[in-house]
């Protein structure tokens, strides 16, 4: 495997004396998609939040790209390349397709205040939303209001927003949430196609989703990861069968 791109080493929060994350340690490399599986409160979405600078570690060190990104602010680590996705989306339903992702990338040069110059009106940050869009499958939707699009829209919209920041790495938190058949079966094509040159950490419930998609998987159950390996390590680990896939016929 190549050089990792992510490396976390130790990395521990803990909130009123109940640790959310404990000694946390995963690599991730690009071309690489690494899913982050457990049940309820394994603190999945806490792993997230401190890799993406949301929350600041108690200890441990997270490197990207080489370098220690520990004590890094959020806006930092998305210039460095790391773009993040949330549980629920978070888009403006009042603006179309295209100005949300232009303002997503707007936000991210550290220029969005410019409010007497609307993101979607400037060429540069106009074309970079319709690659994204396009890319993500939305680029017929562009004008259209995000309040009048569907959930499966809104993910894949969320996603064209996180690349219009032109990342080399993305966390992903439950893109395929909510979604239909047909929507999830889109939503992996994406995933594929984005590892190619990306890095993906995916924190998935499907299960389906997280074994036809990932090459590596790390399970955490009460803020510890107890495995990593490949999906057939993983079904196969007796540690994470008692734990939280179950014993399968």
């Amino acid at each position: 495997m190549s050089e990792p791109l992510l490396e976390v080493s130790g990395l521990s929060r803990s909130f009123g004396g109940i640790a959310a994350t404990s000694d946390v340690s995963l690599k991730i490399s690009r071309g690489e998609i690494h899913a982050v599986i457990g049940p309820n409160g394994a603190g999945k979405t806490t792993l997230v939040a401190l890799l993406a600078g949301e929350l600041a570690a108690d200890s441990g060190t997270i490197r990207f790209r080489e370098d220690d990104i520990t004590l890094d602010a959020t806006p930092a680590r998305a210039r460095r390349g790391l773009a993040r996705t949330f549980q629920v989306t978070s888009i403006f339903s009042e603006f179309s397709a295209l100005e949300n992702v232009a303002l997503a990338a707007q936000a991210h040069t550290g220029h969005s205040f410019r409010f007497w110059k609307p993101a979607a009106e400037d060429a540069a940050l106009r074309q970079g939303a319709l690659e994204a869009l396009q890319k993500v499958g939305l680029g017929d939707a562009s004008e259209r209001n995000a309040g009048e699009m569907s959930h499966g829209e809104h993910r894949l919209l969320e996603m064209a927003m996180a690349l219009a920041t032109n990342p080399v790495m993305l966390l992903l938190d439950e893109p395929a949430a909510g979604l239909g058949p047909e929507e999830t079966t889109a939503m992996v094509g994406l995933l594929q196609e984005l590892k190619q040159d990306k890095g993906v950490l995916l924190v998935e419930h499907d299960m389906d989703v997280v074994f036809a998609i990932a090459d590596r998987i790390t399970v955490m159950v009460s803020g510890k990861t107890i495995a990593t390996g490949s999906p057939t390590e993983i079904r196969n680990d007796d540690r994470v069968r008692k734990a939280y896939l179950g014993e399968e016929g």
